[in-house]
């Protein structure tokens, strides 16, 4: 994920892209413990992606970002 395109999400698009990483994380997992995940760094990326949305949504609870994107 791009830094530009996080910049650019509202406050409820955080919380869902996030929500669809935790669960594609999860599936990652059982599919890298049931030897079927092909590409192994799909679990780290989407770790990342993660670590990159949580930092988001705490910023937006610091006050450090506004929630600008909720009126469009």
């Amino acid at each position: 994920m791009k830094k530009s395109n996080l910049r650019d999400m509202s406050l409820i698009e955080v919380n869902a892209k996030l929500e669809e990483s935790m669960e594609s994380l999860q599936n990652f997992r059982f599919q890298h413990t049931l030897q079927q995940l092909e590409d192994i760094t799909l679990l780290s990326k989407t770790k990342k992606d993660i670590a990159q949305l949580k930092t988001i949504l705490n910023e937006y609870k610091l006050g450090i970002r506004k929630n600008e994107g909720a009126e469009k």
